[in-house]
């Protein structure tokens, strides 16, 4: 077999979910994560985006964006530990250590680099890691690339994480890693459990809140905060991607372990600062937050306003308090199907098919922001009303 073989096999499939309309990958976006984008020459709304808070389009945001690049120029052309650590990385990583209730952090350049850049450089051979089923994928590259022995607990389920802690040498050390909020279903890790039998059998714990962060608890700080355990986790990351609304991710946690991390993590040593702009984003997108406490409000009352819409409706949802929304479907091809005819109507949403769930459970993914409005909110429940019966769903 040719070196390439696999990937022209590859785009004969792709042709062919393509040409039945069951391809909704690598769109392409014509303008900002808005309410209203714009795809194929066409007014949009979007319930497929991460962008909670709205900070994307924020003016402070972009304001201060925008004078971080007239003032640092467009990146810093090095990598952190050279000279591409600026003024402004060392006050975003002191402000995301206020958020997060953390000693310090140290900001990686990708969210995906941060949890595999961390998870490779402290956990080694020898080791043991612990990791939920529905782990983030980058989650699972830290966990090879560590090389320490992995043990796959089933998803949330505390017994089954504790059977195996319980059987697993004593002598070892070991690290139980989770998503917070699990993206796919917008199901939260059951933290205080987990912390509880962390404790009992001398385990760390590494939480991952891309979808927690500014999303969760009274001031949108996470996770812990909805938990009321900030500074009871021994590592807590996240990402910019989600709520901040650029690109980076971060680690806070001890300072001795930070100062650890931005010398022995090859995911943050080699590779480039992130520029100056973004550090600049983030921290403009924390003071937001600070200032406007009625966006995390917003957003919630839209998440429950859709959830309650779409159970009135017929559809069959997951449980979740996050604004990611699963509307359970449970077959591929429908799944596909109302995904195809919600965005023949004008609604961008997230067709979920296996791998990504199990195979009963295919899903559309929802994803409110804080900046929709209530009429839009409206005109996406009818067109929800439409499909599903067109469907037969509802």
């Amino acid at each position: 077999m040719d070196l390439f073989d696999k990937c022209y096999e590859f785009n004969k499939k792709i042709d062919y979910l393509k040409s039945h309309h069951q391809f909704f990958y690598l769109r392409e976006m014509e303008s900002a994560p808005a309410p209203l984008v714009r795809m194929k020459g066409q007014e949009m709304i979007l319930l497929g985006s991460n962008n909670y808070l709205g900070l994307a389009t924020h003016p402070k945001v972009i304001s201060a964006t925008i004078k971080a690049i007239q003032e640092y120029g467009t990146g810093a052309c090095s990598s952190r530990v050279l000279t591409g650590t600026t003024t402004l990385h060392h006050r975003l990583e002191k402000k995301l250590a206020q958020f997060k209730g953390t000693e310090d952090t140290i900001v990686f350049s990708t969210g995906f680099m941060t949890m595999m850049g961390t998870i490779a450089a402290l956990v080694k051979e020898g080791d043991m890691i612990f990791s939920d089923e529905l782990n983030h994928a980058s989650i699972i590259e830290g966990c090879r690339l560590s090389k320490a022995e992995v043990k796959i607990y089933q998803h949330n389920n505390m017994t089954n994480l504790e059977e195996q802690l319980a059987t697993a040498d004593p002598s070892k050390n070991k690290l139980i890693v989770t998503d917070g909020v699990f993206s796919m279903k917008g199901t939260l890790a059951n933290l205080p459990q987990i912390k509880q039998v962390a404790d009992k059998y001398g385990a760390k714990v590494m939480v991952d809140d891309a979808h927690g962060s500014g999303v969760l608890g009274d001031k949108g700080h996470g996770i812990l905060e909805y938990y009321n355990m900030e500074g009871e986790i021994d590592l807590i990351c996240g990402t910019f991607s989600k709520t901040f609304a650029t690109i980076g991710g971060f680690t806070g946690a001890t300072a001795q372990i930070v100062a650890f991390l931005k010398l022995n993590s090859r995911a943050f040593i080699f590779t480039a600062s992130p520029p100056p702009a973004i550090a600049a984003t983030v921290i403009a997108g924390l003071e937001v937050m600070e200032e406007e406490p009625q966006l995390l409000q917003q957003l919630h009352h839209n998440a429950n306003f859709m959830k309650k819409g779409l159970m009135e409706l017929g559809f069959t949802l997951e449980e979740t308090v996050t604004p990611i929304i699963p509307v359970i479907i449970g077959n591929d091809e429908i799944t596909f199907k109302t995904a195809g005819l919600l965005e023949e109507e004008g609604i961008i949403v997230n067709p979920v098919v296996p791998p990504a769930v199990s195979k009963e459970s295919s899903l559309i993914r929802v994803s409110v922001i804080a900046t929709l409005s209530q009429k839009q909110l409206e005109i996406a429940l009818d067109k929800f009303k439409l499909v599903g019966k067109k469907l037969g769903i509802i």
